[in-house]
């Protein structure tokens, strides 16, 4: 068990930037910010998201920077190192990144993301959606 487990320590927030998108990994919201979600997809936990989440995720991202190009989305899962890393590695590779340097990238800031599982689906991903958008960046506001 790692030492943020068993301390019950959750990590920070942790902002991820590149080209024209920007996402900010949580842990699981408290009852105060849930409303401040747009949606709630869930999957299970350690595993890589079934195709419809994808789909959705992406629908979602598109939309999202389209209507403004400025915004940071926030995904977030229990731990913030499962699940939630793993939807911001594949919005990575759809803009251009290599899987490993998508992973190390969010590694970097959430120590522990990705399992072993995970890693395998993100290396065996092909992009097919395009998530191009205008690049003007402002940070993220956690709230």
């Amino acid at each position: 068990m790692s030492i943020m487990k068993r301390k019950g320590i959750r990590p920070a927030p942790s902002e991820i930037s590149y080209k024209n998108m920007r996402f900010l990994i949580l842990d699981r919201p408290s009852d105060s910010t849930f409303p401040d979600f747009l949606e709630d997809w869930q999957f299970e936990d350690g595993t890589p998201p079934p195709a419809d989440i994808v789909d959705g995720w992406f629908n979602l991202l598109r939309t999202r920077f389209r209507e403004n190009p400025e915004s940071c989305v926030a995904v977030h899962c229990v731990a913030g190192l499962g699940r939630a890393p793993v939807l911001v590695a594949l919005a990575l590779i759809e803009l251009g990144m290599k899987y490993e340097d998508a992973v190390e990238l969010i590694r970097q800031k959430r120590r522990g993301a990705i399992n072993s599982k995970q890693l395998t689906y993100l290396k065996k991903y092909r992009p097919k959606y395009s998530l191009k958008t205008k690049n003007n960046h402002k940070q993220c506001n956690i709230q």
